[in-house]
């Protein structure tokens, strides 16, 4: 099984640019056009929140519109950026997001079993898992022990020591370890948020976070350190899971020079 992963587009609405520079349609056309063309090609493809600017109607239109390309199914969930009732309106016909509440869900009918986390927090930067979203997921994963599985949500649940970005981190990760300990059949977390491919071990698992299909956050660990973005090529992640085992490769989006033939010399 293939899995794309594609994290925090930013969609606003038609003709406007992110922070007025950032032509986020543009770059996530340019990344629905390349994984449409991967051989092999994804089974599915997962967008791990902030898929829109503000979280208007509008903006979720028109990011159905630039993901309508997409030959595979996709699977949707909020980051901070985002609102539920507009993004669950944009997405209601495709059949899994629940009809209220946390937009939290599970997918069944793959090789892996994909459980979707909602980490929003209506107005605030961070992310966090109540005791009812946890408990749900501790039920979700308690009913089927023995399948492969993959969580996703927005918020990473660990410190990157990228500070800023760090003090909007998920606010209850600890909890959330321990959920996650109880339950090893958890192949990988895969986050968004950072801007960055970022990986660590966590809980007995590997959570990590994919590059945004548009800008980057500036690499910088330097404490104090202000926020900045980066025009460094976008990208996205393969998650490949193959005889028994998952492994992940992090790609970037567009045209560059090759390939070209390895030749032995001398």
């Amino acid at each position: 099984m293939l899995i794309a992963q594609l994290s925090d587009p930013h969609i606003g609405v038609p003709g406007t640019l992110l922070y007025g520079r950032v032509d986020t349609a543009d770059f996530l056309t340019r990344a629905v056009a390349e994984v449409s063309q991967l051989e092999p090609r994804p089974d599915i493809i997962v967008l791990t929140g902030d898929l829109v600017a503000i979280g208007e109607p509008p903006e979720y239109e028109y990011l159905r519109q630039i993901l309508a390309p997409l030959p595979m199914p996709f699977f949707v969930i909020p980051g901070n950026h985002d609102a539920r009732e507009p993004l669950r309106a944009a997405f209601r016909d495709d059949g899994y997001l629940p009809d209220e509440g946390f937009i939290q869900y599970v997918v069944e009918d793959y090789p892996l079993r994909l459980i979707a986390l909602d980490t929003h927090i209506p107005g605030e930067n961070g992310g966090l898992l109540c005791a009812d979203r946890l408990a749900w997921l501790d039920r979700t994963l308690a009913a089927a022990p023995d399948r492969p599985t993959l969580l996703m949500m927005h918020h990473p649940p660990f410190l990157t020591g990228i500070e800023r970005m760090d003090k909007s981190g998920l606010d209850n990760a600890g909890a959330f370890a321990e959920v996650v300990a109880r339950h090893p059949q958890i192949e990988r977390v895969l986050c968004g948020h950072l801007h960055r491919a970022i990986d660590r071990r966590f809980a007995g698992t590997v959570a990590g976070t994919a590059p945004s299909t548009a800008h980057q956050m500036r690499l910088s660990l330097t404490p104090g350190a202000p926020l900045r973005f980066m025009f460094e090529p976008p990208g996205y992640q393969l998650h490949l899971w193959q005889d028994g085992a998952l492994v992940t490769h992090t790609a970037v989006i567009g045209d560059w020079p090759g390939p070209y033939s390895l030749r032995p010399t001398g």
